[in-house]
């Protein structure tokens, strides 16, 4: 965060320097090929596709010849939404709110009835418009629905969560899938999952902004730890903290929890502070999950200072692109993947600048600035979901800093954890839930089905996945030996790794239909072991 009006100035000219190179750089290197790296073969345990990039530059050129050419992408220049129309956007801004609500009119079905009149627009239930609305069974096959939005009141100054919920009428409530999107995104990005993954019986859907973040209030992020591994346990707390307070609000006992990206890597942290509230953990391309030892013992930054990491090189036309090999070798599963750091993305790091001050700064020039990161993000959809995304995103992005000043205190450089997920995995599931007394034994967590799903052009590395399974499977065993016949009885846990085809990072949203597909088997399993618990 720029910490004075001269330092802003000086950053300005900087990033504004930085950026005309990288175009310049960008013009030069789109004359080049594109990379030989070729995608991995997922042994026959991990389901769904292969995982991508081998190690070696050597393997990968004696494999060209096993492999189609590959098809280099249309030129992009690094900001390519012009000055006037930036400007124009600028003006014309839509709320945040208004902007989610654009999002959610697209949603099927909920579409069609704003469409045919059943539902007006101006009761598309959002941010915008707290409230709800039903979808009819002459529009929805899998209605009726109830849809609905609300800003969920946390206790302190300043403090709620943005809530959006589908529900089918009539039916008992059994389950709760609770969904978490990643850093600087917000509910709306789930757009495409909400309406398939609602048509499961028996099963409420909550979608929530994390505090500070979204379209959820903002307080000031403040931390307050002067040692290292406090810092990062402060900074956790301050969203899962709110998150269990919502659980209680909303009086569930227990849920599915669905993270993407840090709301995975925030959602482990939830599993092992708050034990008993969770029959499924679901982790959709998590940040954090293997070790390097950079990002353990790095500096980190005083309070308020912020870094971050972006994808603005990502182009999610050719992500979204078959990329399978049928002869390539798995990676070491310890080994990191090497990711190439554009240099304004090094210097942004280092400068601990955030996206988002940037994008204030901007001014006008502020949808210019967001279009770097939505036209290569959103540029597979069509132009009225490319559009609105666009809008939405810069809606996000443009507000008062937040949530997003937690980055550096969980991540260094590279999106390396400072606290891994590896390292803690194993107890997930095996917490102490109610400590023992004089007359009554502990009550223990007896595991529960942890599932790690990945992108197949993820450039999260899906080797520390694999490596978490293993963990995983040892607790397992461990538990079985040791734990009493109740809690042998009650074992329930389990691990595997997913790998979608055709999509990168943000994979509910590149290859929605099989992400879909995956999530409603996992509700579909996490339901008939509800009801045999019942039972």
């Amino acid at each position: 965060m720029l910490k004075n009006p001269t330092s802003a100035v000086v950053q300005s000219r900087k990033f504004v320097t930085t950026v005309a190179r990288i175009q310049h750089t960008d013009n030069i290197t789109s004359k080049a090929n594109m990379s030989t790296e070729e995608p991995i073969a997922v042994p026959s345990s991990v389901p769904g596709g292969r995982i991508q990039r081998p190690r070696s530059a050597r393997r990968a050129k004696e494999q060209t010849s096993e492999r189609k050419p590959v098809t280099k992408p249309p030129s992009m220049s690094m900001f390519p939404l012009g000055y006037k129309d930036a400007v124009s956007q600028w003006w014309n801004s839509v709320t945040p709110t208004m902007a989610e609500r654009n999002v959610i009119s697209s949603i099927p079905y909920l579409r069609e009835a704003i469409a045919s009149g059943t539902s007006s627009a101006t009761e598309v239930p959002s941010a915008e418009h707290p409230g709800q609305a039903e979808t009819s069974t002459k529009i929805d096959p899998y209605g009726p629905r109830v849809w609905k939005s609300t800003m969920v009141a946390l206790s302190g100054k300043n403090r709620g969560m943005n809530e959006f919920s589908v529900e089918r009428v009539g039916e008992p409530v059994d389950d709760t899938l609770v969904m978490l999107h990643g850093y600087g995104a917000g509910l709306g990005f789930y757009y495409k999952n909400f309406e398939n993954l609602s048509r499961a019986q028996g099963w409420k859907l909550y979608a929530l902004d994390w505090l500070g973040m979204g379209n959820s209030t903002r307080p000031p992020f403040r931390i307050c730890a002067k040692d290292p591994a406090e810092k990062i346990t402060e900074a956790e707390n301050w969203f899962i903290d709110a998150l269990e307070e919502w659980r209680k609000i909303r009086k569930i006992d227990k849920f599915t929890l669905l993270g993407h990206s840090l709301g995975g890597y925030l959602g482990v942290s939830y599993a092992l502070k708050y034990p008993g509230h969770l029959n499924k953990l679901i982790l959709a391309s998590p940040v954090g999950v293997p070790e390097d030892p950079y990002a353990v013992n790095a500096d980190m930054p005083e309070p308020m200072d912020s870094t971050f990491q972006d994808e603005f090189t990502v182009d999610q036309q050719s992500t979204t692109q078959d990329h399978r090999a049928p002869n390539a070798n798995l990676p070491e599963a310890n080994a990191p993947k090497k990711r190439p750091y554009p240099p304004w993305l090094v210097w942004l790091w280092d400068a601990n600048v955030s996206p988002f001050s940037i994008i204030r700064l901007a001014g006008p020039l502020g949808p210019r600035v967001a279009s770097g990161w939505t036209s290569r993000r959103f540029n597979h959809l069509t132009s009225d979901e490319k559009q609105k995304l666009h809008d939405y995103a810069y809606s996000i992005f443009r507000q008062r800093g937040s949530g997003e000043y937690v980055l550096p205190y969980l991540l260094a450089p590279g999106a390396h954890a400072r606290r891994p997920i590896i390292n803690r995995i194993h107890r997930v599931g095996r917490q102490t839930i109610t400590p023992a007394t004089e007359t009554q034994p502990a009550v223990k967590e007896t595991g529960y089905p942890i599932v790690f799903m990945y992108g197949e052009n993820d450039w999260m590395d899906v080797a520390g996945g694999l490596a978490a399974e293993e963990k995983l499977k040892q607790a397992k065993v461990k538990a079985l030996l040791h734990g009493t016949e109740e809690e042998k009885r009650k074992e329930n846990g389990g691990v595997k790794v997913v790998i979608v085809s055709k999509a990168g990072h943000h994979l509910y949203l590149d290859n929605p239909d099989e992400f879909n597909d995956y999530i409603q088997k996992e509700l579909e399993e996490t339901r008939q072991q509800t009801l045999r618990e019942r039972s």
